[in-house]
């Protein structure tokens, strides 16, 4: 998976691409040292170049989930489609992030 990361105004945009999975949470624990920094007040996960997820990675983006709430961030997840919609829509994930 490849990441670009963009800090700008206080929000965190975070562009996943490629396929996210257990192999990434390496790259993905960087995201989230980042994200706990002070001048981050939106975090925004951008998945519309992503192209799978594994179950995994989706467990790794409830960490993000609760990173971000323990700092007291916003968080979103925006442009999900294909296979990473439909595991999104199967973990009920619009019940926990705010979906774009």
């Amino acid at each position: 998976m490849a990441i670009t990361k963009h800090l700008k105004k206080g929000t965190y945009d975070v562009t996943l691409s490629g396929n996210f999975t257990f192999d990434d949470h390496t790259d993905f624990r960087d995201v989230l040292q980042q994200m706990s920094e002070a001048d981050v007040r939106h975090v925004v996960f951008h998945m519309n170049k992503l192209e799978f997820i594994d179950s995994a990675a989706l467990g790794m983006l409830l960490l993000a989930r609760d990173e971000a709430q323990k700092h007291q961030k916003n968080l979103a997840i925006s442009g999900a489609t294909g296979q990473v919609k439909k595991m999104f829509d199967m973990a009920r994930f619009d019940t926990l992030f705010a979906m774009n």
